[in-house]
């Protein structure tokens, strides 16, 4: 079963607002097993537009990334996270297909 992902970009315009979004988040990633493959980092953007701040989470499947994002504890992070930061996140389904040779 391929796996499901949260790909998020982020410009945050109040760090210490957005502390408290970072302080609760860890609980309900944790509760749906939820894994960061990038949080922050260096990065070069090449094509595009781009935020400040990348961050890719990892779940064992598309709908366990689903049902984290729109579970009630994480929309209430949503609402804190808000009036702090302009993000950009999509949630996709992995692929675990043949791969080029």
């Amino acid at each position: 079963m391929a796996k499901g992902y949260w790909i998020a970009r982020v410009d945050v315009n109040n760090m210490d607002g957005y502390q408290e979004y970072v302080a609760q988040n860890g609980a309900v990633f944790a509760k749906y097993g939820a894994k960061f493959l990038v949080r922050g980092g260096k990065h070069v953007p090449k094509e595009g537009t781009s935020r400040s701040r990348n961050v890719v989470l990892e779940f064992k499947d598309y709908e366990t990334a689903l049902a984290c994002y729109n579970s009630p504890e994480y929309v209430r992070l949503v609402a804190i996270r808000s009036p702090h930061a302009e993000s950009d996140l999509v949630i996709i389904e992995g692929y675990d297909g043949p791969q080029p040779q």
